[in-house]
């Protein structure tokens, strides 16, 4: 259901609120430069200090802005089953095409609990996309737990966010072996080319947010077969790449996004500003891949 580049989309505030402006304008550059794809409300969108009320309206907007278009997928994870499984029903009431159920943070389930949760989101409603990401959780699925929640019919994808591309192989691996079904998505730009070759079906790509039109150009070019295509335009981003995780994201993308002129740099706490210093060196990686040429790269 969800390959190629999907954007894990910014949130643009405004005077302390959401910009529903600056949202609309986004998605509709994200679809005119061929995008796969939106997830909103993830950890690039803020989601984490945004309030429910917040959140189910940045959805919306996304979805109506989106018409059916591309497929919209809204984060609606939490540490909290209860808490999950109401914010996947909310989400399903405003359209979505799928929700990103992060593995609970904090709690440190065992691998068994992390199957059982994501078998009961998967109940709640819309079809599933399971997040791994154990450098912010605190916990990293199993290539056996990865396999086990590719036999749920409602779970069919996983954003694999650990960087490890030993443990990305050995999931598509166990999976493949025991015949289940799962569209195993990058979480990180740096590994998303790799995570195609071997087997990988795509991206939720937070770099797609400066350069979406690149980042579709790369997706097309692999599944056409043009690999050198596909590896130029990968190591003419990944400068750029290194750059929006000079900081915690999404801070950089947040400034790169505004020295765009797309929305403004505002974001909230604890997160912070770009530092003064680290301003120069993001400019510079905008200016090489080309993206400060315009609003449509």
């Amino acid at each position: 259901m969800f390959e190629g580049t999907l954007t894990a989309l910014i949130t643009p505030f405004k005077d302390g609120g959401v910009d529903g402006e600056a949202l609309r304008e986004l998605v509709e550059r994200q679809i005119a430069n061929g995008i796969a794809g939106l997830v909103v409300c993830g950890t690039t969108g803020e989601a984490a200090a945004m309030s429910m009320e917040e959140r189910l309206a940045t959805i919306r907007h996304v979805v109506e802005q989106a018409a059916g278009r591309v497929p919209v997928v809204a984060g609606t994870g939490s540490n909290n089953a209860r808490v999950t499984m109401e914010m996947t029903r909310k989400a399903q009431a405003l359209k979505v095409d799928g929700v990103l159920v992060v593995t609970p943070y904090y709690v440190k389930p065992t691998q068994a609990g992390l199957v059982a949760h994501f078998a009961a989101v998967a109940e709640a409603g819309p079809p599933v996309v399971a997040y791994n990401v154990p450098s912010r959780t605190g916990v990293c699925m199993t290539a056996e737990s990865v396999a086990a929640i590719s036999k749920i019919e409602n779970v069919v994808a996983l954003k694999e966010a650990s960087g490890d591309l030993k443990l990305a192989a050995s999931m598509l691996r166990a999976v493949e072996k025991t015949g289940g079904e799962l569209s195993v998505l990058s979480g990180d730009d740096f590994t998303y080319l790799p995570l195609l070759g071997i087997g990988g079906r795509g991206c939720i790509s937070v770099v797609s947010n400066v350069v979406p039109g690149r980042m579709a150009e790369m997706t097309a070019a692999f599944e056409k077969g043009e690999l050198e295509k596909a590896r130029e335009i990968h190591f003419g981003l990944l400068p750029l790449m290194e750059a929006l995780f000079l900081e915690s994201n999404p801070i950089p993308v947040k400034a790169a996004m505004a020295m765009l002129g797309l929305c403004s740099e505002e974001i909230r706490p604890p997160l912070t500003p770009l530092s003064e210093e680290l301003g120069p060196r993001l400019k510079r990686a905008l200016d090489e891949c080309g993206a400060a040429q315009g609003k449509k790269p």
